[in-house]
């Protein structure tokens, strides 16, 4: 091998802190998680759908914690996030009627909706709340290597970063 050739790998990296809290209904750092699963595990989990329906050939490594994994499969946390959405889909719903005087804000109203009643199909009618079987499956597949961090991964960048090669 070349002295000089090297290797880039791109690792994604799904965490987010542990926030279930069973004693309120409306725990405003839930919403994290939430916000995470439409804007960034399904628009995954669609994409990956996608590629492998196109016969594309992809490789990723993807990091999955066992916090987010927790919270992922936790059923209260899964009809919250229902919850979530059809709050999402009936103020869209509003926003439609409200700015039919403005055809680009009318628009963007209509994204929206779309998008929330997706994400709504998409989580309880074809991956029947499981999230984490879905990205088992791209796992199985050979499309995707999933791995775990410790819970000091916040630690482990740090002295990753110290080292010379940064």
């Amino acid at each position: 091998m070349d002295k000089n050739t090297g290797y880039v790998s791109f690792i994604l990296h799904a965490h987010l802190p542990f926030i279930h809290h069973p004693e309120s209904e409306d725990y405003l750092e839930e919403q994290w998680l939430y916000e995470a699963i439409s804007e960034t595990y399904i628009p995954l989990l669609l994409n990956f759908k996608k590629l492998e329906e196109e016969n594309v050939k992809f490789r990723l490594t993807m990091t999955i914690t066992p916090p987010l994994l927790y919270m992922l499969d936790n059923k209260l946390l899964q009809k919250r996030y229902i919850n979530y959405l059809k709050k999402h889909i009936e103020l869209c719903e509003k926003e439609v009627k409200r700015t039919v005087y403005d055809s680009r804000l009318n628009e963007l109203s209509k994204y929206y909706l779309d998008r929330y009643k997706n994400d709504l199909h998409v989580f309880k009618d074809v991956y029947h709340c499981n999230l984490i079987q879905e990205f088992k499956h791209f796992q199985d597949a050979g499309f995707l290597e999933i791995i775990t961090c410790g819970a000091t991964h916040r630690i482990f960048s740090n002295i990753i970063c110290k080292s010379k090669y940064c």
